[in-house]
Protein backbone atom coordinates (compact mmCIF):
# COMPACT_ATOMS: atom_id res chain seq x y z
CA UNK A 1 0.00 0.00 0.00
CA UNK A 2 1.34 3.41 -0.97
CA UNK A 3 2.00 5.77 1.93
CA UNK A 4 -0.01 8.97 2.05
CA UNK A 5 0.87 12.37 3.40
CA UNK A 6 -1.60 15.18 3.79
CA UNK A 7 -1.86 17.06 0.50
CA UNK A 8 -3.70 20.34 0.20
CA UNK A 9 -6.60 19.98 -2.26
CA UNK A 10 -6.64 22.32 -5.20
CA UNK A 11 -8.76 25.43 -4.63
CA UNK A 12 -11.73 25.29 -6.94
CA UNK A 13 -12.17 21.54 -6.83
CA UNK A 14 -10.67 18.68 -8.78
CA UNK A 15 -9.29 19.32 -12.25
CA UNK A 16 -11.62 16.85 -13.91
CA UNK A 17 -11.71 18.52 -17.33
CA UNK A 18 -8.91 18.85 -19.89
CA UNK A 19 -6.58 21.83 -19.60
CA UNK A 20 -8.16 24.25 -22.00
CA UNK A 21 -11.73 23.69 -20.84
CA UNK A 22 -10.82 24.61 -17.26
CA UNK A 23 -11.45 28.16 -16.18
CA UNK A 24 -8.30 30.27 -15.96
CA UNK A 25 -8.18 31.24 -12.31
CA UNK A 26 -5.97 33.75 -10.58
CA UNK A 27 -3.75 32.01 -8.06
CA UNK A 28 -2.30 33.65 -4.95
CA UNK A 29 1.33 34.71 -5.26
CA UNK A 30 3.61 32.44 -3.24
CA UNK A 31 7.22 33.21 -2.43
CA UNK A 32 9.90 30.68 -3.30
CA UNK A 33 10.97 29.25 0.10
CA UNK A 34 14.35 28.10 -1.26
CA UNK A 35 15.26 31.20 -3.26
CA UNK A 36 18.11 32.25 -0.95
CA UNK A 37 19.55 28.74 -0.72
CA UNK A 38 19.28 28.29 -4.49
CA UNK A 39 21.19 31.52 -5.08
CA UNK A 40 23.92 30.49 -2.63
CA UNK A 41 24.25 27.08 -4.29
CA UNK A 42 24.48 28.70 -7.71
CA UNK A 43 27.23 31.09 -6.61
CA UNK A 44 29.25 28.31 -4.99
CA UNK A 45 28.76 26.06 -8.02
CA UNK A 46 29.95 28.77 -10.40
CA UNK A 47 33.01 29.39 -8.25
CA UNK A 48 33.82 25.68 -8.12
CA UNK A 49 33.36 25.22 -11.87
CA UNK A 50 35.54 28.24 -12.65
CA UNK A 51 38.29 27.05 -10.30
CA UNK A 52 38.26 23.48 -11.57
CA UNK A 53 37.90 24.71 -15.15
CA UNK A 54 41.12 26.69 -14.78
CA UNK A 55 42.75 23.56 -13.41
CA UNK A 56 41.61 21.55 -16.44
CA UNK A 57 42.90 24.20 -18.83
CA UNK A 58 46.28 24.04 -17.11
CA UNK A 59 46.29 20.24 -17.41
CA UNK A 60 45.42 20.43 -21.10
CA UNK A 61 47.99 23.16 -21.72
CA UNK A 62 50.79 21.25 -20.02
CA UNK A 63 49.71 18.05 -21.77
CA UNK A 64 49.78 19.68 -25.20
CA UNK A 65 53.23 21.18 -24.65
CA UNK A 66 55.06 18.74 -22.39
CA UNK A 67 53.65 15.27 -23.11
CA UNK A 68 54.87 13.26 -26.11
CA UNK A 69 52.36 13.68 -28.97
CA UNK A 70 50.35 15.93 -26.65
CA UNK A 71 47.60 17.12 -29.06
CA UNK A 72 47.03 13.59 -30.39
CA UNK A 73 46.90 12.21 -26.86
CA UNK A 74 44.31 14.82 -25.83
CA UNK A 75 42.17 13.99 -28.85
CA UNK A 76 42.27 10.25 -28.19
CA UNK A 77 41.51 10.71 -24.48
CA UNK A 78 38.52 12.89 -25.37
CA UNK A 79 36.85 10.22 -27.53
CA UNK A 80 35.67 7.90 -24.71
CA UNK A 81 34.87 10.97 -22.61
CA UNK A 82 32.51 12.32 -25.27
CA UNK A 83 30.92 8.88 -25.66
CA UNK A 84 30.14 8.67 -21.94
CA UNK A 85 28.85 12.25 -21.88
CA UNK A 86 26.41 11.47 -24.70
CA UNK A 87 25.24 8.32 -22.95
CA UNK A 88 24.71 10.18 -19.68
CA UNK A 89 22.77 12.91 -21.50
CA UNK A 90 20.47 10.24 -22.94
CA UNK A 91 19.87 8.66 -19.53
CA UNK A 92 19.34 12.04 -17.86
CA UNK A 93 16.56 13.22 -20.19
CA UNK A 94 13.65 12.20 -17.96
CA UNK A 95 14.50 14.77 -15.30
CA UNK A 96 17.56 16.70 -16.47
CA UNK A 97 19.90 17.85 -13.73
CA UNK A 98 21.38 21.37 -13.72
CA UNK A 99 24.11 21.78 -16.34
CA UNK A 100 26.30 23.55 -13.81
CA UNK A 101 26.18 20.56 -11.48
CA UNK A 102 26.90 18.09 -14.27
CA UNK A 103 29.92 20.11 -15.37
CA UNK A 104 31.11 20.29 -11.75
CA UNK A 105 30.98 16.48 -11.52
CA UNK A 106 32.99 16.09 -14.70
CA UNK A 107 35.60 18.61 -13.58
CA UNK A 108 35.79 17.12 -10.09
CA UNK A 109 36.77 13.78 -11.58
CA UNK A 110 39.20 15.28 -14.08
CA UNK A 111 40.95 17.72 -11.73
CA UNK A 112 40.14 17.63 -8.01
CA UNK A 113 40.08 13.87 -7.50
CA UNK A 114 43.29 13.45 -9.51
CA UNK A 115 45.13 15.99 -7.36
CA UNK A 116 43.71 14.60 -4.12
CA UNK A 117 44.65 11.06 -5.14
CA UNK A 118 48.24 12.01 -5.91
CA UNK A 119 48.57 13.84 -2.59
CA UNK A 120 47.00 10.94 -0.66
CA UNK A 121 49.28 8.40 -2.33
CA UNK A 122 52.40 10.41 -1.51
CA UNK A 123 51.31 10.78 2.10
CA UNK A 124 50.40 7.09 2.38
CA UNK A 125 53.63 5.81 0.85
CA UNK A 126 55.70 8.20 2.97
CA UNK A 127 53.91 7.21 6.17
CA UNK A 128 54.45 3.51 5.48
CA UNK A 129 58.09 4.14 4.59
CA UNK A 130 58.61 5.84 7.94
CA UNK A 131 57.14 2.72 9.54
CA UNK A 132 59.65 0.57 7.67
CA UNK A 133 57.22 -0.73 5.03
CA UNK A 134 58.10 -0.44 1.34
CA UNK A 135 54.83 0.47 -0.39
CA UNK A 136 56.29 1.66 -3.68
CA UNK A 137 55.71 -1.61 -5.56
CA UNK A 138 53.38 -1.77 -8.56
CA UNK A 139 51.22 -4.58 -7.15
CA UNK A 140 50.49 -2.87 -3.84
CA UNK A 141 49.87 0.42 -5.57
CA UNK A 142 47.49 -1.07 -8.15
CA UNK A 143 45.53 -3.44 -5.93
CA UNK A 144 45.43 -1.50 -2.65
CA UNK A 145 46.35 2.15 -2.95
CA UNK A 146 44.62 2.91 -6.26
CA UNK A 147 41.19 1.56 -5.22
CA UNK A 148 41.46 3.06 -1.74
CA UNK A 149 42.53 6.58 -2.65
CA UNK A 150 40.93 6.97 -6.07
CA UNK A 151 37.48 5.77 -5.07
CA UNK A 152 37.50 7.86 -1.90
CA UNK A 153 38.45 11.09 -3.68
CA UNK A 154 35.95 10.51 -6.48
CA UNK A 155 33.02 9.46 -4.32
CA UNK A 156 33.34 12.15 -1.66
CA UNK A 157 31.91 14.70 -4.10
CA UNK A 158 28.68 12.72 -4.23
CA UNK A 159 28.39 13.14 -0.47
CA UNK A 160 28.98 16.88 -0.87
CA UNK A 161 26.19 17.09 -3.46
CA UNK A 162 23.65 15.20 -1.40
CA UNK A 163 24.36 17.33 1.68
CA UNK A 164 24.54 20.71 -0.05
CA UNK A 165 21.99 20.19 -2.84
CA UNK A 166 19.60 17.42 -1.76
CA UNK A 167 16.93 18.66 -4.16
CA UNK A 168 19.20 17.65 -7.05
CA UNK A 169 20.14 14.25 -5.62
CA UNK A 170 16.81 12.52 -5.07
CA UNK A 171 17.28 8.96 -6.18
CA UNK A 172 19.56 6.28 -7.62
CA UNK A 173 19.33 7.57 -11.19
CA UNK A 174 20.77 10.90 -10.06
CA UNK A 175 23.60 9.02 -8.37
CA UNK A 176 24.13 7.01 -11.54
CA UNK A 177 24.39 10.18 -13.62
CA UNK A 178 26.72 12.04 -11.27
CA UNK A 179 28.89 8.99 -10.64
CA UNK A 180 29.26 8.30 -14.36
CA UNK A 181 30.47 11.82 -15.05
CA UNK A 182 32.91 11.87 -12.13
CA UNK A 183 34.38 8.57 -13.30
CA UNK A 184 34.54 9.77 -16.91
CA UNK A 185 36.42 12.91 -15.90
CA UNK A 186 38.91 10.90 -13.86
CA UNK A 187 39.46 8.44 -16.71
CA UNK A 188 40.08 11.31 -19.14
CA UNK A 189 42.97 12.76 -17.15
CA UNK A 190 44.35 9.31 -16.35
CA UNK A 191 44.25 8.42 -20.05
CA UNK A 192 46.40 11.45 -20.83
CA UNK A 193 49.16 9.94 -18.72
CA UNK A 194 48.81 6.37 -19.98
CA UNK A 195 48.58 7.33 -23.65
CA UNK A 196 51.57 9.64 -23.52
CA UNK A 197 53.64 7.04 -21.67
CA UNK A 198 52.79 4.37 -24.22
CA UNK A 199 53.77 6.66 -27.09
CA UNK A 200 57.06 7.45 -25.40
CA UNK A 201 57.81 3.75 -24.91
CA UNK A 202 56.55 2.25 -28.19
CA UNK A 203 55.71 5.15 -30.53
CA UNK A 204 52.48 4.96 -32.56
CA UNK A 205 52.08 1.22 -32.07
CA UNK A 206 52.06 1.55 -28.30
CA UNK A 207 49.75 4.55 -28.47
CA UNK A 208 47.27 2.67 -30.66
CA UNK A 209 47.34 -0.41 -28.43
CA UNK A 210 46.76 1.60 -25.26
CA UNK A 211 43.89 3.52 -26.86
CA UNK A 212 42.20 0.30 -27.94
CA UNK A 213 42.60 -1.22 -24.48
CA UNK A 214 41.51 1.82 -22.47
CA UNK A 215 39.35 3.82 -24.87
CA UNK A 216 37.57 1.06 -26.80
CA UNK A 217 37.57 -2.12 -24.70
CA UNK A 218 37.27 -0.63 -21.21
CA UNK A 219 36.12 3.02 -21.32
CA UNK A 220 33.41 2.60 -18.67
CA UNK A 221 35.41 1.19 -15.78
CA UNK A 222 35.89 4.31 -13.67
CA UNK A 223 32.28 5.34 -14.33
CA UNK A 224 31.14 1.89 -13.17
CA UNK A 225 33.19 2.11 -9.98
CA UNK A 226 31.74 5.49 -9.00
CA UNK A 227 28.22 4.48 -10.03
CA UNK A 228 28.34 1.99 -7.15
CA UNK A 229 28.72 4.95 -4.78
CA UNK A 230 25.94 6.87 -6.50
CA UNK A 231 23.45 4.01 -6.38
CA UNK A 232 24.01 3.41 -2.68
CA UNK A 233 23.62 7.09 -1.83
CA UNK A 234 20.70 7.52 -4.23
CA UNK A 235 18.56 4.75 -2.75
CA UNK A 236 19.13 6.21 0.71
CA UNK A 237 18.43 9.76 -0.48
CA UNK A 238 14.94 8.77 -1.62
CA UNK A 239 13.85 7.73 1.88
CA UNK A 240 16.48 8.53 4.50
CA UNK A 241 17.61 11.48 6.59
CA UNK A 242 20.96 13.14 5.88
CA UNK A 243 22.94 11.03 8.35
CA UNK A 244 21.63 7.80 6.84
CA UNK A 245 22.47 9.04 3.36
CA UNK A 246 26.06 9.76 4.40
CA UNK A 247 26.30 6.40 6.15
CA UNK A 248 25.04 4.60 3.04
CA UNK A 249 27.94 5.97 1.03
CA UNK A 250 30.22 3.38 2.59
CA UNK A 251 28.57 0.25 1.11
CA UNK A 252 28.83 1.84 -2.33
CA UNK A 253 32.38 2.95 -1.64
CA UNK A 254 33.38 -0.57 -0.63
CA UNK A 255 31.69 -2.01 -3.73
CA UNK A 256 33.52 0.46 -5.97
CA UNK A 257 36.83 -0.32 -4.28
CA UNK A 258 36.22 -4.04 -4.68
CA UNK A 259 35.52 -3.77 -8.42
CA UNK A 260 38.53 -1.51 -8.85
CA UNK A 261 40.80 -3.91 -6.96
CA UNK A 262 39.32 -6.85 -8.87
CA UNK A 263 40.15 -5.22 -12.19
CA UNK A 264 43.68 -4.19 -11.25
CA UNK A 265 44.38 -7.47 -9.47
CA UNK A 266 43.17 -9.55 -12.41
CA UNK A 267 45.28 -7.50 -14.82
CA UNK A 268 48.31 -8.08 -12.60
CA UNK A 269 47.75 -11.84 -12.28
CA UNK A 270 46.99 -12.64 -15.94
CA UNK A 271 49.33 -10.07 -17.45
CA UNK A 272 51.80 -12.72 -18.62
CA UNK A 273 49.25 -15.03 -20.27
CA UNK A 274 49.34 -13.39 -23.70
CA UNK A 275 46.16 -13.73 -25.74
CA UNK A 276 44.34 -15.44 -22.88
CA UNK A 277 45.03 -12.36 -20.78
CA UNK A 278 43.33 -10.21 -23.40
CA UNK A 279 40.28 -12.49 -23.49
CA UNK A 280 39.95 -12.46 -19.70
CA UNK A 281 40.26 -8.69 -19.39
CA UNK A 282 37.83 -8.01 -22.23
CA UNK A 283 35.34 -10.39 -20.64
CA UNK A 284 35.68 -8.73 -17.24
CA UNK A 285 35.30 -5.31 -18.83
CA UNK A 286 32.15 -6.48 -20.62
CA UNK A 287 30.63 -7.69 -17.34
CA UNK A 288 31.35 -4.41 -15.54
CA UNK A 289 30.17 -2.32 -18.49
CA UNK A 290 27.04 -4.44 -18.70
CA UNK A 291 26.32 -3.62 -15.07
CA UNK A 292 26.75 0.09 -15.83
CA UNK A 293 24.44 0.00 -18.85
CA UNK A 294 21.88 -2.39 -17.38
CA UNK A 295 21.51 -0.48 -14.13
CA UNK A 296 21.09 2.76 -16.06
CA UNK A 297 18.34 1.32 -18.26
CA UNK A 298 16.51 -0.17 -15.29
CA UNK A 299 16.69 3.06 -13.29
CA UNK A 300 15.54 5.11 -16.27
CA UNK A 301 12.46 2.93 -16.61
CA UNK A 302 11.74 2.97 -12.87
CA UNK A 303 12.00 6.76 -12.80
CA UNK A 304 8.98 7.10 -15.10
CA UNK A 305 7.01 4.63 -12.97
CA UNK A 306 7.92 6.59 -9.85
CA UNK A 307 6.81 9.84 -11.52
CA UNK A 308 3.40 8.42 -12.41
CA UNK A 309 2.87 7.15 -8.86
CA UNK A 310 3.76 10.49 -7.30
CA UNK A 311 1.74 12.55 -9.76
CA UNK A 312 -1.21 10.28 -9.02
CA UNK A 313 -1.37 11.80 -5.53
CA UNK A 314 -1.75 15.26 -7.06
CA UNK A 315 -4.42 13.99 -9.43
CA UNK A 316 -6.36 12.54 -6.50
CA UNK A 317 -6.17 15.94 -4.79
CA UNK A 318 -7.43 17.73 -7.90
CA UNK A 319 -4.27 19.47 -9.05
CA UNK A 320 -4.31 17.69 -12.43
CA UNK A 321 -6.31 15.02 -14.20
CA UNK A 322 -5.40 11.35 -14.36
CA UNK A 323 -5.12 11.74 -18.13
CA UNK A 324 -2.48 14.36 -17.55
CA UNK A 325 -0.64 11.94 -15.26
CA UNK A 326 -0.43 9.49 -18.15
CA UNK A 327 0.77 12.26 -20.45
CA UNK A 328 3.40 13.67 -18.09
CA UNK A 329 4.51 10.32 -16.69
CA UNK A 330 5.33 8.35 -19.85
CA UNK A 331 7.73 8.88 -22.74
CA UNK A 332 4.93 8.24 -25.21
CA UNK A 333 2.68 10.76 -23.50
CA UNK A 334 5.39 13.41 -23.36
CA UNK A 335 6.09 13.05 -27.07
CA UNK A 336 2.38 13.29 -27.86
CA UNK A 337 2.01 16.34 -25.63
CA UNK A 338 4.87 18.14 -27.34
CA UNK A 339 3.48 17.32 -30.78
CA UNK A 340 0.12 18.69 -29.72
CA UNK A 341 1.63 21.85 -28.22
CA UNK A 342 3.77 22.44 -31.29
CA UNK A 343 0.60 23.21 -33.24
CA UNK A 344 0.14 26.49 -31.36
CA UNK A 345 2.55 29.45 -31.28
CA UNK A 346 4.39 29.70 -27.98
CA UNK A 347 2.82 26.55 -26.50
CA UNK A 348 5.75 24.16 -26.96
CA UNK A 349 8.11 25.94 -24.51
CA UNK A 350 5.33 25.93 -21.92
CA UNK A 351 4.78 22.22 -22.49
CA UNK A 352 8.46 21.55 -21.90
CA UNK A 353 8.35 23.61 -18.71
CA UNK A 354 5.26 21.69 -17.61
CA UNK A 355 7.00 18.35 -18.17
CA UNK A 356 10.03 19.51 -16.22
CA UNK A 357 7.90 20.87 -13.38
CA UNK A 358 5.91 17.64 -13.14
CA UNK A 359 9.15 15.69 -12.66
CA UNK A 360 10.18 18.13 -9.93
CA UNK A 361 6.83 17.68 -8.20
CA UNK A 362 7.18 13.90 -8.30
CA UNK A 363 10.50 14.16 -6.47
CA UNK A 364 9.10 16.61 -3.93
CA UNK A 365 6.16 14.29 -3.20
CA UNK A 366 8.62 11.49 -2.48
CA UNK A 367 10.53 13.66 -0.01
CA UNK A 368 7.31 14.73 1.70
CA UNK A 369 6.16 11.11 2.03
CA UNK A 370 9.54 10.19 3.51
CA UNK A 371 9.35 13.03 6.02
CA UNK A 372 12.46 14.71 4.61
CA UNK A 373 12.64 18.47 5.15
CA UNK A 374 9.62 18.66 7.44
CA UNK A 375 7.34 21.68 7.15
CA UNK A 376 9.75 23.52 4.87
CA UNK A 377 9.43 20.78 2.27
CA UNK A 378 5.65 21.16 2.40
CA UNK A 379 6.08 24.87 1.73
CA UNK A 380 8.27 23.99 -1.25
CA UNK A 381 5.55 21.64 -2.47
CA UNK A 382 2.91 24.37 -2.26
CA UNK A 383 5.14 26.77 -4.16
CA UNK A 384 5.92 24.25 -6.91
CA UNK A 385 2.23 23.37 -7.27
CA UNK A 386 1.52 27.07 -7.65
CA UNK A 387 4.17 27.28 -10.37
CA UNK A 388 2.70 24.21 -12.08
CA UNK A 389 -0.73 25.84 -12.22
CA UNK A 390 0.73 29.06 -13.62
CA UNK A 391 2.60 27.22 -16.36
CA UNK A 392 -0.54 25.31 -17.30
CA UNK A 393 -2.51 28.57 -17.29
CA UNK A 394 -0.02 30.10 -19.72
CA UNK A 395 -0.42 27.02 -21.88
CA UNK A 396 -4.18 27.46 -21.93
CA UNK A 397 -3.90 31.11 -22.92
CA UNK A 398 -1.64 30.27 -25.84
CA UNK A 399 -3.77 27.41 -27.11
CA UNK A 400 -7.10 29.25 -26.87
CA UNK A 401 -9.20 26.48 -28.34
CA UNK A 402 -11.97 24.32 -26.86
CA UNK A 403 -10.65 20.80 -27.30
CA UNK A 404 -7.57 20.58 -25.06
CA UNK A 405 -5.19 17.65 -24.92
CA UNK A 406 -6.85 14.43 -25.95
CA UNK A 407 -5.07 11.25 -24.78
CA UNK A 408 -6.55 9.42 -27.77
CA UNK A 409 -4.31 11.41 -30.12
CA UNK A 410 -1.20 9.68 -28.73
CA UNK A 411 0.49 7.30 -31.12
Amino acid sequence: MRMRAQLQPRIGGPAEQPWVTQAIQRQPQLANPTEGADLARTIVSIGLVVLLGIGLLLILGFSAVLLPAGPIVILLAAIPLLFIMLMVWWFDRWKPQPILLLVACLLWGAVASIIMTLVAQVIGITALALAGIDASGDVLGAVVFAPLFEESTKGVFLVVIVLAARKYFEGPLDGWVYGSLIGAGFAFTENLLYLSSSFEEAALGGLAMTFVMRGVMSPLLHSTFVVCHGLSIGFAARRGQWWLVVLMWFPGLIAGMFLHALWNGTATIVGSLGLLSLVIMVGLSAIMSGFWLGSGLLLRRNESIHTRQSLGDYANAGWLTHGEVDMLGTWKGRRAGKRWANQYPGALPEMRRLIRKSADLASIRTRVLAGIGGEKEREVEKYELDQFVKIRTNMMRRVQQPQGFNPAMRR
